[in-house]
């Protein structure tokens, strides 16, 4: 009897720390979604006249970039490593191996996020802040992404 509750409930621990990974691995995925939207559908647009400035708008967008680049490096622990998320990109097993490496180039982007909320308060602020937020995005998807 003893025996047969101590299986069950290994069994059922496992399951939960599988589950605790995928979701890890869903909420890395939302997350990167969010970024792209923010910085293409949203910020992007406006610089590039497609939208209309709106600074609710624009401040909004940055601050899910602010909170993403705060929450970012939690989603990447060792469990998730090789863990396949849904769409074109995975993380690249780099991610693990330079660890440091990836942490720095986070703590680069929220920076400049942080630096855009306080630099952009019009139109032309705007396009002279977002290249530096685009770099360092780029930047890290260069060194700890894969395209699928």
């Amino acid at each position: 009897m003893i025996r047969g509750v101590v299986i069950v409930g290994t069994l059922l621990l496992g399951v939960g720390v599988v589950a605790a990974q995928q979701d890890l691995v869903a909420q890395r995925s939302a997350l990167m979604k969010a970024n792209g939207k923010n910085l293409g559908t949203v910020l992007s647009a406006t610089a590039k006249g497609d939208k209309p400035y709106d600074q609710a708008a624009i401040d909004a967008a940055l601050n899910v970039l602010d909170d993403s680049a705060k929450k970012m490096g939690a989603l990447y622990v060792d469990s998730t490593k090789g863990l396949k998320a849904e769409g074109d990109f995975q993380p690249s097993p780099k991610i693990w191996e330079n660890k440091a490496g990836f942490d720095a180039e986070v703590a680069a982007f929220g920076k400049a996020v942080t630096e855009a909320k306080a630099k952009i308060k019009d139109l032309d602020s705007l396009k002279a802040t977002l290249p530096t937020i685009g770099k360092q995005c780029g930047s890290c998807h260069e060194g700890f992404r894969l395209k699928s």
